[in-house]
Order: structure tokens, then C-alpha cells, then sequence
């Protein structure tokens, strides 16, 4: 479930210009990037794979005007009007060696501390009692699967904002003879849901300041403060380089921890965790985050203090917004501006052609 944070091991590399190779590895670099943001929505849908032995569900089904956003393959992200009604489908695996009785049903959840938590046991909120999936339970053999239908309608007094709960999927134990324990087991996909009328609200954010710290066990850490601006909560991941950094020497890239989710107006951090033999600097650290399609990119000059010494904090310059389809747009505008002037220039020849005939008549 999506409450659960990971750690990501320390990890960096440690690079020195070279000024015959340089153009080779920007190129090299520039490859492994596009190679990389091609094969972002593939990993999505695989990190749903269910693992051998267990129970699995992943979403079947992803909004119309989702636009290849990856969170909209993963959860159910959607805008429904008061009084709206939409329908998803879900398939349960059963990778277990043995039919699994599973329970399905809807959950709360909420956004506490940078974190999307599922509510305990059959907790409810107003997203759980919207929701009905069907069917509630289904006996799946060993290797199965079956598809279920998850239903949300929203009242019609409903209030604009944005809701969260959880579909789960869950099986029990049968208590051992002369015992009364069970053990539970359960997965779940997150419901991010806007409530409102007309189209749904951007999403927006700010990488505000930059903190150069370090870990108890005395790694260096990067924290980045990020503000949610817009109307739709964010599940943040990306990466930190360094560079111009002591002797000219380069960093990265470091993925960010995972599992930082900001509320919307909320203000949470992104870590990132680099390797103990990372000098001091000073660092130009270039700090690149997504949410879904969305991108902000940041600059910082920063230092990382000694063992034991206050953390640095720095207000960050932030870099014009990038995404893939902008340069897309413009390569389609510059085409069409393209066609429509030769079409200009070919009616135009083709006046004066008929001028110069009709002058000869």
C-alpha cells in the first residue's frame, strides 16, 4: 500500500570533466534520459505485478482525459461532479499455491505527514460509503485471477475538495486448533477524488528551499521543502545532481526517498540520501521532482555542514518549467506555420499565373 515509505540505499558517483569526453558522455547521458522518460509509464504498470505467493490488484481501467498520467494507471484519480457517477475495474491475482478467499471493499485514508495512510481495519470516510465494489468477496483458485467492478457515486450535496480512501483486497488466516488469532493480509489501491463541478483543478508545486544536512550515521542528506499550489495532491519522485563541485568533480544522479505525498496547501520534504565519502563542497545541486506529468526543476549552491554542526538552509532559484510535450507543440506549431506559408505562396503563384494568362488574352 501506498503508507508505506522506502528507503532508498545511499548512492552516488563521483565524476571528473574531461574535456575530450565531454561531448561523448553529455550524449551518452542525453540517450540514457530519453531511454529512461520512454520506459517511465511501462514501470509504472509493472511496480502493479503482484510477486510469487501472494495476493495481488492492480487497476484495469484509467480515465479518458488522463493523458497517459502515470498515477491514473496506478490509482484512481478522477474529478466527479455532485451527483456524479463513475465505474472502474480491478483484477485480483492469486499467486498463492492454494484458492484464496478474498474480501473487497472500500476504506478512509488520509494524507498525514507526507504520507498516504490507510485507515485500520474496515475504517470508513465519505469516499468509502460513495464507493461499492463487486463483487464483495470471490473464491480465486491457485495461478487465478478474476476482475472486479468498483462503483463511486457522489451524492449530489457532496462539497467541492478532494477525498482519499483505499480499495482493498484482503485475506485471512484460519486460526491454528485451539486458538483464536487470524492473520490478515491486505493490498490496496488508492482513490485520490475531486469533488466539484465543472473541469477538475490543476495540480501545481514550489521547491521552495534547500537543506543541506546530515544523517545520524553521517551521510549527507538533501531536503527539499515543497509546497502543494495547486488543487490535487502530489506523489513526489525524482532525482539530485551535483556539480561544480570540489576539484571539478560532478554527483548523481540520487533518486529521491520515496513516498512523500503532499496534501493540497500542504507543505512536506523530499530526502535525498547521497554516500558518506561525498565531500563537503560547496555543490551546484540541481534538484529535478514529478508528480504524475507534472515537473519542477531547482537550483541551489549548497555546502554540507560537518558532523554535528546546524543544517544549511538555502532559498532556491527555480528553473522555467520543462515537460516532453512543449517542444512537441512547438515542432507541430512550426509544421503547420510551414504548410500554411507554402499554401500562401502556392495561391499566390497561382494568381499571378492566371493574371499573366488572362494579360496575354
Amino acid at each position: 500500500m501506498g503508507g508505506n515509505r522506502h528507503r532508498e540505499e545511499p548512492a552516488a558517483r563521483l565524476m571528473r570533466p574531461h574535456r575530450r569526453t565531454g561531448e561523448r558522455w553529455r550524449r551518452v547521458v542525453a540517450a540514457v534520459l530519453l531511454a529512461a522518460l520512454c520506459a517511465c509509464a511501462e514501470s509504472a504498470v509493472a511496480a502493479a505485478t503482484p510477486a510469487p505467493g501472494t495476493i495481488g490488484l492492480r487497476l484495469l481501467d484509467e480515465p479518458a482525459g488522463a493523458g497517459g498520467d502515470p498515477r491514473a494507471r496506478l490509482y484512481i484519480v478522477d474529478h466527479i461532479p455532485p451527483g456524479g457517477t463513475i465505474t472502474r475495474r480491478m483484477e485480483v491475482t492469486n499467486t498463492t499455491a492454494s484458492t484464496a478467499h478474498v474480501a473487497l471493499y472500500a476504506g478512509g485514508a488520509a494524507i498525514v505527514g507526507g504520507a498516504f495512510v490507510g485507515a485500520v481495519g474496515h475504517s470508513g470516510n465519505e469516499p468509502s460509503t460513495w464507493t461499492h465494489v463487486s463483487p464483495s468477496a470471490s473464491d480465486i483458485p491457485a495461478g487465478g485471477h478474476s476482475t472486479v467492478a468498483v462503483r463511486i457515486r457522489v451524492p449530489t450535496d457532496a462539497s467541492p475538495g478532494e477525498r482519499y480512501g483505499v480499495v482493498w483486497a484482503e485475506v485471512q488466516s484460519s486460526p491454528a486448533a485451539g486458538g483464536n488469532l487470524r492473520q490478515i493480509n491486505r493490498v490496496g489501491i488508492r482513490l485520490y477524488l475531486s469533488i466539484g463541478p465543472g473541469a477538475a483543478p490543476a495540480a501545481n508545486f514550489s521547491i521552495d528551499t534547500v537543506s543541506a544536512t546530515r544523517g545520524i550515521e553521517g551521510a549527507p542528506r538533501l531536503l527539499a521543502a515543497v509546497h502543494n499550489i495547486g488543487g490535487r495532491a502530489l506523489d513526489l519522485f525524482g532525482t539530485l545532481r551535483l556539480s561544480a563541485g570540489p576539484g571539478g568533480l560532478n554527483a548523481g544522479p540520487v533518486p529521491a526517498v520515496l513516498g512523500t505525498t503532499v496534501a493540497v496547501n500542504g507543505t512536506e520534504t523530499v530526502a535525498f540520501i547521497l554516500a558518506t565519502a561525498i565531500p563537503n563542497g560547496p555543490w551546484t545541486a540541481q534538484i529535478i521532482l514529478h508528480s504524475g506529468r507534472l515537473t519542477r526543476t531547482a537550483r541551489a549552491r549548497i555546502t554540507f555542514p560537518a558532523r554535528g554542526a546546524p543544517p544549511t538552509v538555502d532559498r532556491v532559484k527555480a528553473a522555467p518549467h520543462r515537460s516532453l510535450f512543449h517542444p512537441l507543440l512547438a515542432s507541430l506549431l512550426l509544421l503547420l506555420l510551414l504548410i500554411a506559408g507554402a499554401a500562401w505562396v502556392l495561391r499566390r503563384s497561382s494568381r499571378r499565373s492566371s493574371t499573366d494568362e488572362t494579360a496575354r488574352r
